[in-house]
């Protein structure tokens, strides 16, 4: 039997496409993600307020805040908790660990935002958002997507790197390599012509063959 409209999943965001716009009430008030064009967002969820391995992750976004925001960054938190929860646990975080959020945290009580998202993954929970994350340039658009689970906090400084190689990128035009980090070498795109892979050798670049160059970025 076929799926019908009302019984079928909703699109998951993709990348290089809009992000799904949403209204949504938060710690600071009611927020939409347009009210963030012009700027980046790094959009996390996490299963549960008060729980160990979630309060690591917003100690840690709370560390590395200022530095996101030098980068053009806001970052939004989410989970299916209330948003008196969310408060308390902010609370918690703030007195037990000397660190204060600043970013907003939505409290997704109907799960319209995470459905949109596709926060709830039934294999690891039916009632909880796995560890998604999306980053979401200054034009609405997803640029990348990292899914974790219940299990294992994520990395912040994996998540900074990634959001300074995607900036990068949009900025200069040029691809990042494994482990790349600023003032490192980039890699220049490779040509897609014959003629352009011949001429490769005689470029200005760090050439080990014709698909393979690297650059200095101006600083």
């Amino acid at each position: 039997m076929s799926v019908t409209q009302e019984t079928a999943a909703p699109a998951l965001p993709r990348l290089n496409e809009p992000a799904p716009e949403f209204k949504a009430l938060s710690t600071q008030g009611e927020i939409s993600l347009s009210d963030y064009k012009g700027k980046w967002v790094v959009l996390f969820s996490h299963p549960a307020d008060f729980t160990p391995v979630c309060t690591t992750e917003f100690v840690g976004f709370a560390k590395r805040y200022d530095e996101f925001d030098r980068l053009g960054v806001q970052l939004i938190g989410l989970s299916i908790d209330s948003v008196y929860a969310h408060i308390a646990w902010i609370r918690n975080i703030e007195q037990n660990f000397g660190v204060q959020i600043k970013f907003p945290v939505i409290a997704d009580l109907d799960m319209k935002v995470a459905q949109k998202y596709g926060m709830v993954h039934p294999g690891a929970a039916s009632t909880a958002t796995v560890r998604c994350v999306f980053i979401i340039d200054d034009k609405g658009v997803v640029r990348a997507m990292v899914y974790y689970p219940l299990t294992n906090g994520r990395s912040i400084d994996e998540i900074f790197r990634l959001v300074q190689a995607l900036q990068t990128h949009e900025k200069n035009k040029v691809a990042t390599p494994e482990g790349w980090q600023p003032g490192q070498p980039v890699i220049v795109p490779a040509p897609t012509t014959q003629e352009g892979a011949e001429k490769r050798t005689q470029e200005p670049y760090e050439v080990t063959d014709w698909y393979f160059a690297k650059k200095e970025l101006d600083q």
